[in-house]
């Protein structure tokens, strides 16, 4: 960059110092040393003013504009590799966070596996304890029942036997008498059962 400002401010300087040497003389020549001693250093003042203005106002200021531009480059590529650090650091953060909560997914689901189990063996006890107690009083009941029904089946055959024997001294039975008799007894005794 500072080659090409170099050869623009000799350009520059060649193209002032041409008029002035036109003038002096009628033939134009293009060598910046053509002339005499006076034109020559004048040129080289000429170049040295315009090299220190140039320098100056020109020079100074885009050099600072590289500069800065410069400046701004790097700030731009540290901002974005703090950034890219910055943003590899959350990822792994949430890569970590999304592991743990994973983690504490599939303990949950085993806790509630397990508690379901518990739950369905518990249930099952119940019902199964149910059940005993169920067919527990059921035999009871039914136990009870037959011992009403035996009881009344004695009470009613003592009945019988008691009207059986009652009718017996009532009377002087002969054999068919007496079957009759018992073969009456058990009609009464069936058709108590059946009621």
């Amino acid at each position: 960059m500072k080659q090409r400002l170099f050869g623009i401010a000799i350009l520059a300087l060649t193209v002032l110092a041409l008029p002035a040497a036109a003038q002096e003389h009628e033939a134009v020549v293009l060598s910046p040393f053509a002339g005499d001693l006076g034109n020559a250093i004048w040129t080289l003042v000429i170049f040295v003013i315009v090299v220190v203005l140039l320098g100056k106002f020109a020079w100074g200021p885009v050099l600072g504009l590289l500069k800065e531009r410069e400046e701004f480059i790097h700030k731009s590529l540290s901002d974005a590799k703090r950034d890219r650090d910055e943003a590899e650091a959350r990822l792994k953060d949430y890569a970590a966070k999304l592991q743990g909560a994973q983690a504490e997914a599939m303990k949950i689901i085993e806790e509630a596996r397990r508690d379901g189990g518990r739950l369905r063996d518990e249930l099952r006890e119940r019902a199964k304890a149910e059940a005993e107690t169920l067919v527990a009083n059921a035999q009871r009941q039914i136990q009870l029942e037959t011992s009403r029904a035996l009881v009344q089946i004695r009470q009613e055959a003592v009945d019988l036997s008691v009207a059986i024997a009652s009718k017996l001294l009532q009377r002087n039975i002969s054999k068919e008498d007496n079957e009759k008799i018992i073969d009456e007894a058990l009609r009464q005794i069936d058709t108590t059962r059946s009621h």
